[in-house]
């Protein structure tokens, strides 16, 4: 795993051809990921609630999230790279919407402890130096009652899809990646941070072990992303 002071750089130096990337190289299934998630992370709200975007990068996550929260509701996302940001600000600014993003390290959230009513990593929790770590933190700042959503890739299951799966992420992602960001290490890191992210009966366990109740997790797209939900329950 890398450390988080490389995370940093590396997501600072792909900033400008990350949203365009990750949207071709994906054929834009990840909207519709993003989508799916939010319907999880919004079920049953009504009334205005505080949201933490965790890893918010360029803000596509956080900007589906605000769109969906009732009139009122505070959404703050955090990230490393500032770089990234950057682009969801001017994002944001250009959708009106209404939220925070601010420098922050998952693994030392700057925030109080039964904070927020939702917490939210997408395609990020993969990066976290300290999984754990990050779990603990995301768990400590949760109100009771509060839920934990991620979306994050996985391997499947299926032989032959994840033959498929392999060759693309490892091989043609890239070079593609490569050519178009100029950072080739870059799109290598990336494909082998999703082959080394435990796989999902596992990762529910280590949300279980920080703390998380009724974990469950939906596969999407034969598997090859998934949906992990987690409540913050205690008397």
């Amino acid at each position: 795993m890398a450390t988080t002071e490389k995370v940093k750089q590396l997501f600072n130096s792909i900033a400008p051809s990350y949203d365009k990337l990750n949207h071709l190289l994906s054929l834009n299934i990840d909207k519709l990921w993003r989508k799916k998630a939010v319907k999880y992370l919004t079920k049953s709200v009504t009334k205005p609630i505080s949201v933490l975007d965790v890893a918010c990068g360029t803000a596509d996550f956080t900007i589906e999230i605000a769109k969906k929260l009732p009139q009122g509701s505070t959404i703050i996302g955090v990230d490393l790279s500032e770089e990234m940001m950057k682009i969801g600000r001017n994002k944001m600014a250009a959708l009106n919407i209404q939220a925070q993003l601010t420098y922050a390290n998952c693994e030392n959230l700057p925030y109080n402890d039964n904070t927020f009513d939702r917490v939210s990593v997408g395609f990020g929790v993969r990066n976290f130096e300290h999984l754990t770590l990050g779990l603990q933190q995301m768990y400590r700042v949760l109100k009771n009652n509060g839920m934990l959503v991620i979306l994050e890739f996985s391997m499947p299951s299926n032989r032959f899809i994840k033959w498929l799966y392999k060759l693309y992420f490892l091989k043609i992602l890239p070079l593609i990646g490569g050519k178009v960001s100029g950072n080739k290490s870059a799109y290598q890191y990336l494909p082998a941070s999703v082959v080394n992210f435990p796989k999902p009966n596992n990762f529910v366990q280590m949300m279980k072990e920080a703390g998380f109740n009724k974990v469950t997790y939906k596969k999407l797209t034969f598997g090859i992303c998934c949906i992990y939900i987690g409540e913050k329950k205690y008397e």
